[in-house]
């Protein structure tokens, strides 16, 4: 009796089951199948109490297939999701091709619906900078005294100047008077310290809970419009592959030795960052000199130079010389008043950032 009790509790629960577990069909597909199957003759009792014609019973029925119907809902959103990022690929490749000139260009597709915008100058010309907008471009000031100097009097003012002084002999000795790839090497160094300070002063507003005063914004600026100048002077001196091979151990050096400098001491750090402006308008000075006198040829400015400082279309290497020195002097007075600030004992959040040149 007990056996022949489970076999029938067994059967009913295995009927009402089979179409939610043992089918892949749609909802619908189920119903007709729950119908036609209602009218399946069992097996007899007899039959079920054994084990071969439990066995047989089962094999009768369909094997349990993977995505079945509690998955329908799920398969269909992939087929849908498939659809859709297709013709979404399609449009974007169809639309970047008749924006170059119907080239074949590929456009990149965005399941996240992030679309490029299209930017226009004042003129009404396409923008085709993506590494800067239009409103970050800026004039230059090139009235900024050039002459200023920090005379060093503290010891740490001292190491800082001598510091730099010291590393000015090995990069003389280098490039001598190539002063397109010393341009260019310089940029890669002057780049640093800006996003290091801005870096650690962002994380010290976050651990302390405190706005910073602009200068996390100053200091990123600092080092993207000096990032900016090599990816000008990229387009005037093509790097050697040593050349790049000692950017690369330059940088790994630089990063970390300026990284402790400022955990240890701020105020040294934008001291040597401040001489280190000052060894730049001195380089670019001799640029300019080896440029007025023919020794470097006068070359055209690159177009990105030209976006990016809004010089006039016939603008030359010369000018772009003269306001990449604008910007170091620039910079050179903002490190030193950072340091100042350091040395009176207070903190930069204390004094608003020089923000809004760049």
């Amino acid at each position: 009796m007990m056996s022949r009790g489970g076999a029938k509790a067994a059967s009913s629960l295995l009927k009402a089951a089979r179409p939610r577990l043992f089918s892949t069909a749609t909802t619908s597909t189920i119903r007709t199948m729950s119908h036609e199957t209602s009218h399946l003759t069992r097996p007899a009792a007899a039959d079920l109490a054994s084990p071969s014609g439990m066995s047989g019973w089962i094999w009768t029925t369909r094997a349990p297939a993977i995505g079945g119907v509690r998955f329908a809902s799920t398969v269909t959103l992939g087929e849908k999701t498939a659809t859709e990022d297709a013709n979404t690929k399609k449009a974007a490749e169809k639309e970047s091709s008749s924006a170059g000139g119907g080239k074949g260009e590929k456009g990149i597709a965005s399941y996240w619906g992030v679309e490029p915008s299209k930017i226009t100058k004042e003129d009404g010309t396409e923008w085709k900078w993506n590494c800067f907008r239009p409103w970050e471009t800026y004039k230059a000031d090139l009235t900024i005294d050039l002459s200023k100097h920090h005379v060093p009097t503290t010891f740490l003012d001292k190491i800082a100047y001598w510091t730099v002084k010291s590393l000015r002999w090995p990069t003389d000795l280098f490039f001598q008077r190539r002063y397109g790839c010393r341009a260019m090497m310089l940029e890669t160094v002057a780049a640093v310290p800006g996003m290091v300070g801005g870096m650690l002063l962002h994380c010290k507003s976050l651990r302390r809970f405190e706005q910073s005063g602009g200068w996390i914004k100053a200091l990123l600026e600092e080092a993207e419009n000096e990032r900016m100048h090599l990816m000008t002077f990229m387009e005037v001196a093509k790097p050697k592959w040593y050349e790049r091979a000692l950017v690369i151990t330059v940088q790994g050096v630089f990063f970390n030795a300026y990284f402790l400098g400022y955990l240890i001491s701020p105020k040294f750090a934008h001291r040597m960052v401040g001489y280190l402006e000052e060894e730049a308008i001195h380089s670019y000075t001799e640029f300019l000199k080896e440029l007025d006198k023919g020794n470097i040829e006068n070359v055209p400015a690159p177009a990105i130079a030209i976006d990016y400082w809004r010089l006039p279309a016939d603008a030359t290497l010369r000018d772009v010389v003269m306001v990449v020195r604008a910007d170091e002097a620039h910079h050179r007075d903002v490190n030193h008043f950072a340091s100042d600030i350091h040395y009176q004992g207070r903190e930069l959040k204390e004094a608003p950032a020089p923000i809004g040149y760049h």
